[in-house]
């Protein structure tokens, strides 16, 4: 029976990489499509975000017949259920990036340096992602310590996207430039869904920490 039950539970760690990875690739594309103008590869994220919704339900009916079927110690208990956690807040990452996407799809905007400070707040957000999910599957403390600690890191260039569209929004008003600023504002929204999904990265690594020592960190995120 505690074999079929370890089985299980590494098909569980195999599917969350697999929803870990489709978040990943999700915030990439969704990236790309607006920093080249790809529409089609827009579309493609909010296609993903479909195959996210999938994997949740999918990772939920597996934890329910684990919880259901067998009688898991206290570790693994916590295992199952911060992964019940941690699927709601990998959904949400698929659904802001489809969010990105579908501003990308609607927006008319250009290329320019804050477009390049946004992908550089992507790369950091698919860090965040990556390295919680990993610190799940390896139940790594320090890892999951690590994400907590990068969330500044967003934070601060949220911050930095978000004052350099306002001082742009600002010039754009004196000079009558009115598309300019539609394009800033579009960008903001952009730049918050970035952030919040170095939210979402955060509260998996929460739960991770959680899963491994029993004490759960309550933070004001989402």
């Amino acid at each position: 029976m505690r074999f079929r039950f370890d089985a299980q539970l590494e098909q569980l760690k195999t599917q969350m990489i697999e929803m870990g990875s489709l978040c990943e690739t999700a915030i990439l594309n969704a990236t790309k499509a607006l920093v080249n103008g790809d529409l089609d590869l827009a579309r493609e994220v909010i296609k993903t975000d479909e195959k996210i919704d999938q994997e949740e339900r999918n990772i939920e009916n597996l934890c329910l017949k684990l919880l259901l079927q067998q009688q898991p110690v206290a570790r693994d208990l916590r295992k199952i259920s911060s992964a019940l956690k941690i699927i709601t807040d990998m959904e949400r990452i698929g659904d802001q990036a489809a969010d990105i996407s579908e501003i990308t799809i609607l927006a008319n905007i250009r290329a320019n340096d804050n477009t390049k400070k946004i992908e550089e707040m992507a790369d950091a957000t698919i860090k965040m992602v990556t390295d919680s999910i990993d610190a799940y599957v390896r139940q790594d403390l320090d890892l999951a310590k690590a994400v907590l600690a990068y969330d500044d890191i967003v934070d601060s260039l949220f911050d930095y996207i978000r004052d350099a569209l306002i001082e742009s929004i600002s010039k754009d008003k004196e000079n009558n430039d009115r598309e300019n600023s539609i394009s800033a504002i579009d960008l903001i929204m952009i730049a918050k869904y970035l952030e919040r999904i170095g939210d979402h990265a955060t509260n998996i690594a929460e739960w991770v920490i959680f899963s491994i020592t029993g004490e759960h960190i309550s933070e004001d995120n989402i």
